[in-house]
């Protein structure tokens, strides 16, 4: 698949529809490699990449309990089970983290704004990888007890959480917006 056609049909496969296996070390060599090539001005490098396969994600899946239950000390109990189980829902989950640092030329969105192109980097490379996968945030991205368990600082981020394994079916299709819509000239917004 040429670059251009893999951009164009770039899609998310919802958890549900993903089995394993999932990437191997090597296939998330590749893929890292792909997403550290995002524009990075300054070369600050603020993305960073934590694997979480296994064991891992059940370790993931009780920090976002936790973060519940402070967040919500009345949950459900089904509300907590949910998110005891996100993380196992896929065969692996890369956590795409910024790191942002202090910086006289590259201000603090733009870090984020580069941690974010190598998520979606990571994306478009697992599906070259005949892959699925999907970005997703929620209120565990924003949530410091989560962030804490990442090693993150109050003004880093979680960009998202990218879930990853085999398609198990096939992927109902999306409707898509049509590009001209989000296109003017110039001059052409009444300014």
């Amino acid at each position: 698949m040429d670059a251009l056609t893999l951009l164009k049909e770039r899609t998310s496969t919802l958890p549900r529809f993903m089995a394993e296996p999932g990437p191997s070390d090597a296939d998330l060599a590749d893929m890292f490699e792909a997403a550290t090539r995002v524009p990075d001005h300054g070369m600050v490098r603020p993305w960073r990449f934590v694997v979480l396969r296994g064991d891992d994600r059940a370790k993931m899946g009780e920090v976002f309990v936790e973060a519940l239950k402070a967040r919500q000390p009345d949950a459900a109990e089904d509300a907590v089970e949910a998110e005891r189980g996100r993380a196992l829902r896929t065969p692996v989950v890369v956590a795409v983290l910024a790191r942002t640092k202090a910086h006289p030329k590259v201000p603090h969105v733009e870090q984020i704004v580069s941690a974010g192109q190598a998520a979606l980097a990571l994306q478009l490379a697992a599906q070259a990888k005949g892959f699925g996968s999907v970005m997703l945030t929620g209120d565990n991205a924003y949530d410091p007890h989560v962030k804490a368990f990442f090693g993150l600082k109050e003004e880093d981020a979680i960009v998202a959480f990218l879930y990853l394994g085999t398609p198990a079916d096939k992927v109902p299709a999306k409707k898509r917006p049509e590009a001209d819509k989000f296109v003017e000239a110039f001059g052409s917004h009444g300014a």
